[in-house]
């Protein structure tokens, strides 16, 4: 039977995961998935996605791929899988491949969001889903001081150490700190990431919001490349995958924050 590849937005809560990768005793998010898509398929289906996410960690929209011979329209697809999903996931999209798709090796670009609750007192309802500093943080020179992570660099000194990359270089496409009422919240795009990236660079921002450390702290650890002095790993309660950009040529509808890509980026658009 012909084969098709389907391609879909998937968002989920990772608080009640272990991360995205399969694992043996531990519940993750490519477990429930395939185990949903598979019954409606009526045969075993093996996942891909743009980027795995840790323990805790949570997507607003990953992106997934995935082969199968099952002849089914795209409603039925996306009904039954989220028919058979935990309340903690859920397909927001499905669409046919275009020709060589796939999830993680044809994307340009990855859009995490990190949220910090910043007052006085925790949350109840977004307890899972924020990080909380009691401290005020100044948004202001923490903008200030991500900009120097701008571009390509070796990002040694924000990679967990533990990290399997074979290369610490990444090229950060913009990062963007504001602040909404009593949320601060970091935007940060990138052609990929290393292992607890984002993570590091918030809890480097975070300590230079509170006055901890000074503006100049982000470059002077580019440049040691060292993660010993690289402060505290953020928890992952407050990170978000949010977006993932492919070229044009493939026809899947772009987040709006990519619209502040550069064009070097679009280059294969």
């Amino acid at each position: 039977m012909t084969k098709i590849r389907l391609v879909l937005g998937v968002e989920y809560d990772g608080s009640g995961f272990s991360g995205w990768q399969w694992q043996t005793k531990h519940r993750s998010v490519q477990q429930v998935l395939e185990q949903a898509l598979s019954k409606v398929a009526n045969h075993p289906v093996t996942v891909q996605c743009a980027g795995r996410t840790d323990t805790g960690v949570h997507a607003l929209e990953q992106v997934v791929h995935f082969d199968t011979t099952s002849q089914r329209d795209l409603h039925t697809w996306m009904l039954g899988g989220n028919s058979n999903l935990p309340d903690d996931v859920r397909i927001s999209w499905i669409n046919t491949a275009i020709g060589d798709f796939h999830a993680r090796y044809s994307a340009i670009a990855r859009f995490y969001r990190y949220i910090i609750l910043n007052r006085p007192i925790k949350s109840a309802l977004l307890r899972n889903q924020v990080t909380w500093c009691r401290v005020p943080l100044n948004e202001i020179i923490m903008h200030q001081a991500a900009q120097s992570l701008i571009g390509h660099h070796d990002f040694s000194s924000f990679r967990a150490q533990g990290c399997q990359s074979k290369s610490p270089c990444r090229t950060i496409y913009f990062i963007e700190v504001y602040r909404e009422e009593d949320k601060v919240i970091i935007d940060i795009s990138a052609n990929a990431f290393l292992h607890h990236m984002v993570r590091n660079i918030a809890g480097v921002l975070m300590a230079i919001g509170t006055e901890k450390q000074p503006v100049q702290w982000t470059r002077e650890l580019l440049e040691v490349k060292d993660r010993k002095l690289g402060g505290v790993t953020a928890p992952p309660d407050g990170l978000y995958l949010g977006a993932v950009y492919y070229p044009a040529y493939y026809g899947l509808t772009q987040h709006p924050i990519f619209d502040k890509l550069p064009a070097d980026a679009r280059r294969h658009d």
